[in-house]
């Protein structure tokens, strides 16, 4: 019997018959006996199209130059749309329903009468039994560093790093993003820092002086800047440029800043003659938030399951095993590089650990077998709206009601949890998700349905069925309509 074999080399598709028996000949080969350093930045709330690859009117010079030197993905998705449950999954390998970690704080955002479900109960923090990518690679031989935004630990150095900047469980920059700070992981760094020092170039500094003092071993360093998360500050050197752009200047600034500052790492990357062995990723989160800057032609933003808020930048540069200027149109998840990060550093998957995420290798290297992989968000909680009908949700009092979402292939599906909706999208010719197709298809959506549900049983993900005694359809009728009227 024959079975059919996609082998993507992002680039180009390939279809190739193989006997079952042959598959294994193709399994893939580690690029290099030598282990490479990892550098991750991972930007906070910068959306798809918020880096100048994608949208001109920001200057991103330094993520545009990776871009150009590496692999840009254009369908990579978080693996949740807001911050907390993104990273944890990112840390973990792991889905959501697996660690808990489904929003910021309480489950129940928004008001109570307009809520028809008694949410799931919201896990804050990864749980110390959760093996951490850090801690995995820690483990291989790697010194590790985290700088910056943490979020889902009260301490990085707790979870397999060796050296924490900066980081704790806050989910935004406590104290601000210029110096002095009084509170917070940035506290000590008042006293070693002149006033008004913007945090993210401390995060820079001290991530160039590990790269020189650790060369000579291999690094993971988790470079994660808190930009562009609100408060939106002025960056005074930058404001300038975005005041006629028709964009928030605070927020083009802040945007220019974070690409300052990953020009610094990149440039001390090449000083110290370490590009070629250096695997370098940047990303985002989450989606941009909606209403600062739109998403569009993606409907929605930050805390929405359409694309706009779970579609992020994605690059990855590595000289001589990552082909420069080229990109990748497989969807794939910010969850899939703690087993790339493995497999690139040849270390072991930990024992007794499940991690969801797959192994990125074979489309950065073209090198092996890659077989298509479904996406799947779950939210069994409340989001509250940001900005009523501009957030482009499917109503104006939430950013996502309780539900689940899930694309395999062109199809995008969502179901509703309140009321059992279902939204069915052929993102091939409706990427801003707009025909709800669920009526006019009803096998596909069937089918897709059947597949998520059995998702939700393989990973334990809770569906709230409770009814909220508070809710009052009435009131939740009137403070749609008053949302609208202000549209």
């Amino acid at each position: 019997m024959n079975e059919q074999v996609v082998i993507f080399n992002c680039g180009s598709l390939k279809w190739i018959s193989l006997a079952v028996g042959l598959i294994a000949s193709f399994a893939y080969q580690p690029v290099s006996a030598a282990k490479p350093h990892i550098v991750y930045i991972n930007a906070d709330d910068l959306g798809l199209m918020d880096v100048g690859y994608n949208d001109p009117i920001f200057r991103t010079p330094n993520i545009d130059r990776l871009a150009k030197q590496g692999m840009v993905f254009t369908a990579a998705y978080a693996p949740a749309a807001n911050c907390a449950p993104s990273r944890a999954s990112v840390h973990s390998g792991q889905w959501t329903p697996r660690h808990g970690v489904y929003t910021v704080g309480t489950s129940e955002r928004g008001k109570a009468k307009t809520r028809r479900l008694i949410p799931t109960e919201n896990t804050q923090l990864l749980s110390p039994d959760v093996l951490t990518m850090a801690e995995a690679l820690k483990a291989g031989g790697y010194r590790t560093i985290h700088l910056g935004k943490y979020h889902i630990g009260k301490d990085p150095l707790q979870d397999g790093f060796d050296v924490n900047v900066g980081g704790d469980q806050s989910g935004s920059p406590s104290g601000g993003y210029y110096s002095p700070w009084s509170k917070g992981a940035m506290a000590k760094w008042t006293r070693e820092v002149d006033d008004h020092t913007h945090r993210v170039d401390v995060f820079a500094n001290e991530a160039v002086e590990f790269m020189e003092e650790n060369r000579g071993e291999p690094m993971f360093i988790h470079f994660s800047p808190y930009l562009v998360h609100s408060p939106l500050t002025p960056v005074p050197e930058y404001v300038d440029n975005y005041q006629r752009s028709g964009i928030d200047a605070k927020y083009g600034s802040m945007v220019e800043k974070i690409d300052e500052s990953i020009g610094k790492v990149l440039a001390a990357i090449d000083r110290l003659d370490l590009t070629d062995s250096t695997l370098v990723v940047f990303s985002s989160d989450n989606g941009g938030i909606a209403a600062v800057h739109s998403q569009k032609p993606l409907r929605g933003g930050k805390g929405s399951y359409y694309e706009g808020g779970v579609r992020e930048p994605f690059v990855m540069r590595w000289p001589g095993k990552i082909a420069a200027g080229t990109t990748c149109a497989e969807a794939v998840n910010t969850m899939d590089l703690y087993p790339t990060f493995l497999a690139a550093a040849e270390v072991d998957s930990p024992a007794r650990t499940v991690l969801d995420g797959v192994s990125l290798m074979p489309l950065m290297t073209g090198s092996g077998p890659w077989e298509p992989v479904p996406q799947y968000w779950h939210f069994p909680v409340y989001l509250q709206s940001y900005d009523g009908p501009r957030d482009d949700a499917r109503d104006p009092l939430f950013r996502t009601r309780p539900g689940s979402a899930m694309r395999s292939g062109k199809w995008k599906l969502h179901e509703y949890f309140e009321d059992g909706a279902l939204e069915l999208y052929d993102l091939s010719n409706d990427p801003g998700e707009r025909q709800n197709l669920a009526t006019s298809m009803p096998e596909q959506t069937a089918q897709l349905h059947a597949q998520m549900v059995q998702w939700r049983e393989r990973t334990g993900a809770p569906v709230p069925t409770q009814k909220n005694p508070a809710y009052d359809a009435e009131f939740e009728s009137q403070a749609i309509q008053k949302a609208e009227t202000r549209q």
